[in-house]
């Protein structure tokens, strides 16, 4: 076996005791009884003897003393000095130096003279007399020849080995020491935002409850003062009519002063004649004008219970279980710049349980990562993000990157990060499409000259316009193919331009009361309305028709636009054909139109028409705006569509490039442009709108369907 002696220097049996088993304070040898070693909270250790000199001099009455040897302040535990914990790496020390001889180096029990060896490889002491030269026979061919093995070995001397192992041991008892005071240091300062948290929401208590005692106290006053009006009104009647039989009762006293002196029969007469009068009269002041009652009627036992149970719902009492540590962020797409993407945080607790309540203080913060080689180093970003809390456990982290590049999202509960974060998150300069239908051909699933798409708002399906294969091909929402509607109306390759209307007539006419189709040919001039079902349930023309190319149907009142580009303008009928006005003429200037290339209708009736712009009408066909008027060029639009928010998307071409804009409608702000990187698009003309904000793409030059997100 090939061994390697590692050469080392013996260390001397003095220095050993002055190093390791001697108090560095008072120089006495440590011992079991006075001269103790106790280990201190600075990992220092120091005698029993030194501790209580120390301790008595130093404490007055504060409960701390410093450490000798780094100064760092100790706290004495309530057993005193005493209670400190043994140094038990000394103790280890002292019974093993018990047990040696007084000559460092150990030697071999049999060979006297032989020092003991180490092999750090095997984890192995032996004698290289005793093992014939090998401390590991077994793995050798030859026990005298110690070249023969095929493992190399490093060997040192026992008593350094002894040393290296103390240290080694020393290092990591320091390490679980610093991370034990770590963890100690953080449960304290939870501790601490604990009695926080605790004092915050007892003075919020407090202060909901004046308020509570405020109003039932000010309602009280109103009581009060409305029974004490009501006492005076009906004091201030009877006090009147006190008066007014007071003055009566003085009036007969005094007539009837001296009526025992009179004489004169005449004059008593009148005085029982006016008697007899005033007696009538005070018969009405017998009884009181007002009544002594007065009631207060308080709340009863069901306004009590209502008050109850509105008490128990003016505050609750929340906590959570949530352990940050083990709580998850991930992001389950991939991320394109200016869409909006979604990452999803899990909560569990401290015993790896998914959490079913929601509710805790989560904080986010979307940082710009500027990745080098050697580091990567996160900027704050102005772009925000919210948390949507979904009240069983998960959350949902919305943000909007609004250039590529890596990007780090950090999420904390309670203030501590959870795990995975931060989060990074690698954004996209390109806008792909999430889905591609259809190819060239005849078949289910394929397309000739595809050149318009309609969605049902209601049910979501879609009816692209195959105009090379004159029909119309339903898909479900996830673009699977349903079925083809075809008729005479779709025959010639001729129709350009298709409709969908949840419109419900408010007439007695069949037709109106369903929902329909509405499709335009341009060669024979025909407006037709189709049921869902394909059959034709309605259809006219018009003389000033000249060479219609593209409908749409207002879905609040039923009526058709039709974009004509013989005359340049937008025609508009209601239900029946019967033309209501006209919108636009040939030219160039603001509410005028040159080639018009597709029609739509916004959220609030807005007429939407592209050619080489994008300009924007009032329902009654009055010019509102320009869309993106910078963006004038050589480039023209192939179709337009618009969301229920007043998103405006629109495909445009310039020259040999092709790609989809995405507009705000009440000021024309450019928010997004897909360019389809990674699946060029070649002609794309109709669009149509999903309620979940993606895009049906119609790519004529590819004679295929792609779907996108376009915010």
């Amino acid at each position: 076996m090939n061994s390697t002696l590692v050469e080392t220097v013996s260390i001397n049996y003095e220095d050993f005791n002055e190093s390791f088993l001697t108090c560095g304070t008072c120089l006495c040898m440590y011992d079991g009884s006075e001269h103790t070693p106790k280990l201190l909270p600075c990992s220092h250790t120091v005698c029993l003897h030194c501790l209580t000199r120390i301790a008595a001099s130093q404490t007055r009455d504060t409960g701390t003393f410093r450490c000798p040897i780094c100064r760092e302040l100790i706290t004495i535990p309530r057993g005193g000095v005493a209670a400190l914990p043994p140094s038990f790496l000394v103790n280890q020390l002292l019974d093993l130096m018990s047990r040696q001889r007084r000559d460092v180096i150990p030697k071999c029990s049999t060979h006297n003279n032989q020092e003991l060896l180490f092999c750090e490889t095997c984890d192995t002491v032996f004698c290289t007399i005793c093992t014939g030269g090998s401390h590991n026979p077994s793995l050798t061919t030859n026990v005298d020849s110690a070249s023969t093995s095929n493992c190399e070995h490093t060997i040192i001397p026992f008593s350094i080995a002894i040393k290296r192992i103390s240290e080694i041991l020393l290092y990591k008892a320091n390490q679980c020491i610093s991370k034990l005071t770590e963890a100690q240091e953080n449960v304290n300062s939870e501790l601490q935002r604990l009695d926080c948290a605790t004092q915050k929401c007892l003075a919020s208590l407090d202060e909901a409850f004046n308020d509570i005692s405020t109003l039932l106290e000010r309602r009280k006053m109103e009581l009060a003062s409305a029974i004490s009006v009501a006492s005076e009104t009906k004091r201030k009647v009877l006090d009147e009519q006190m008066f007014l039989i007071q003055a009566e009762k003085e009036k007969v006293e005094k007539e009837c002063e001296g009526l025992q002196y009179q004489v004169e029969v005449r004059n008593i007469t009148q005085r029982i004649s006016s008697l007899s009068t005033k007696l009538d009269s005070v018969s009405a002041l017998r009884e009181p004008r007002e009544n002594a009652f007065l009631s207060c009627d308080l709340a009863s036992e069901a306004t009590l219970q209502r008050l109850d149970a509105v008490l128990a719902s003016v505050g609750r009492v929340r906590t959570t279980t949530t352990f940050p540590s083990l709580s998850t962020i991930q992001i389950k797409e991939k991320c394109s710049v200016n869409l909006e993407a979604t990452a999803f945080i899990s909560t569990v607790d401290y015993h790896g349980n998914t959490r079913s309540t929601g509710g805790d203080p989560i904080t986010v913060e979307l940082l710009r990562a500027d990745q080098s080689d050697v580091s990567c180093q996160l900027v704050p970003t102005n772009m925000e993000a919210r948390v949507i809390d979904l009240e069983d456990g998960t959350y949902h982290v919305k943000f909007r990157p609004t250039a590529p590049g890596r990007y780090a999202l950090k999420a904390s509960v309670l203030d501590r990060q959870i795990r995975d974060s931060p989060l990074f998150i690698d954004v996209c300069p390109h806008n792909n499409p999430v889905r591609l239908y259809g190819c060239r051909g005849s078949g289910k699933d394929e397309f000739l000259q595809p050149v318009a798409a309609a969605i049902d708002s209601y049910t979501g399906m879609m009816y692209i316009l195959d105009t090379g294969n004159s029909r119309i091909k339903v898909l479900s929402p996830d673009l699977r193919f349903i079925c083809h509607l075809e008729n005479e109306a779709l025959s010639d390759r001729s129709c350009t331009g298709i409709a969908v209307s949840s419109y419900i007539g408010e007439t007695s006419d069949k037709i109106d009361n369903i929902p329909w189709l509405a499709v335009v040919n341009w060669r024979s001039k025909m407006i037709t309305r189709l049921n869902r079902e394909g059959e034709v349930v309605a259809s006219f023309s018009h003389p000033s028709f000249q060479e219609p190319t593209d409908l749409a149907i207002d879905p609040s009142y039923g009526h058709i636009l039709v974009a004509d580009n013989g005359p340049c303008c937008i025609f508009v009928f209601d239900t029946n054909g019967k033309l209501l006005f006209q919108v636009g003429k040939k030219g160039n200037q603001p509410g005028c139109f040159n080639l018009i290339s597709s029609v739509t209708v916004g959220p609030g009736g807005e007429i939407i028409v592209a050619d080489s712009r994008i300009q924007v009408f009032s329902a009654k066909g009055d010019f509102l705006q320009e869309i993106y008027a910078e963006g004038k060029g050589n480039g023209r639009y192939g179709g337009v569509a618009v969301d229920s928010d007043g998103i405006i998307v629109a495909s445009r071409t310039e020259k040999t490039k092709h790609f989809i804009q995405v507009f705000k409608m009440s000021d024309g702000t450019l928010l997004n442009t897909i360019d389809s990187h990674d699946s060029r698009l070649k002609r794309p003309c109709g669009l149509a709108t999903t309620c979940d904000k993606h895009v049906i793409v119609v790519d004529l030059g590819n004679d295929c369907i792609k779907k996108y997100r376009y915010w």
